[in-house]
């Protein structure tokens, strides 16, 4: 359990500190992406992104468990 906790936690900062060249690569502009505009500073709420990135992990773990 720990050992997830600390992939995910890990997952969240390269994802935080790559968010400039990923929106480049469409991320941040997909239906369901929120920004939001506070004192002046747009901030992400990348929710739809995190359903894509989801789902394309998800399929990675299930193809890796069929795969044993």
């Amino acid at each position: 359990m720990i050992r997830w906790l600390f992939v995910i936690f890990l997952a969240l900062l390269v994802f935080t500190v790559l968010i400039p060249d990923l929106r480049r690569l469409g991320v941040g502009r997909v239906p369901g992406d929120l920004p939001v505009k506070v004192f002046g500073t747009t901030v992400l709420l990348p929710f739809g992104s995190a359903l894509v990135v989801f789902i394309v992990v998800l399929v990675i773990a299930e193809v890796q468990t069929l795969l044993r």
